[in-house]
């Protein structure tokens, strides 16, 4: 996992662990293994979603009819 991979690719191989897991017939070490692999993929798609949310800005235009950058916020 030392190289990087993108999220589309990460979220695949989230999707395959958690269908190997729903199966059932891992053995407990083979469960664990998945399982830390999993978290493992998914604090990294938590890291991508957060580095994306950060690079995202919203240009405005000012009164002078300039455009202008704004940092992307979410409204809870």
């Amino acid at each position: 996992m030392g190289e990087k991979i993108n999220f589309e690719e990460t979220i695949k191989q989230l999707e395959e662990i958690a269908g190997q897991l729903e199966k059932g017939d891992l053995t407990l070490d083979e469960t664990v293994e998945k399982f830390e692999t999993g978290m493992k993929l998914s604090k990294q798609c938590s890291k991508t979603l957060e580095e994306a949310e950060q690079r995202i800005t919203i240009l405005l235009k000012n009164e002078n009819g300039d455009l202008s950058e704004q940092a992307f916020t979410v409204q809870d």
